[in-house]
């Protein structure tokens, strides 16, 4: 059976089965290697509040949470842009 990609679109290797992780939009299962993990800061305190806090010197704790997206929910969302063919096949540069 012909594949589409050379990698079968994951960064498995020859690793054997891996760990699903779970979409954080949709609820679909995905392989680890295959889902877009994102991390951002968030706070907890209204922004406007918070800026009121720091010019007095207070410290405001700030999270890091990272959500799994399959590729679907990426698109949907602007995380991931869709790549022409040629586009897909450059390599991205190395420093």
């Amino acid at each position: 059976m012909p594949v589409k990609r050379r990698s079968r679109g994951r960064k498995k290797g020859g690793k054997g089965k891996e760990d699903l992780v779970q979409c954080d939009e949709c609820g679909a299962l995905i392989p680890r290697s295959k889902a877009v993990r994102v991390t951002r800061p968030i706070s907890y305190i209204d922004p406007q509040l918070a800026r009121e806090l720091r010019q007095q010197g207070a410290i405001i704790p700030t999270y890091r949470v990272t959500k799994y997206y399959c590729i679907r929910c990426a698109i949907h969302r602007g995380i991931r842009k869709i790549r022409s063919e040629e586009e897909r096949q450059k390599k991205p540069l190395t420093l």
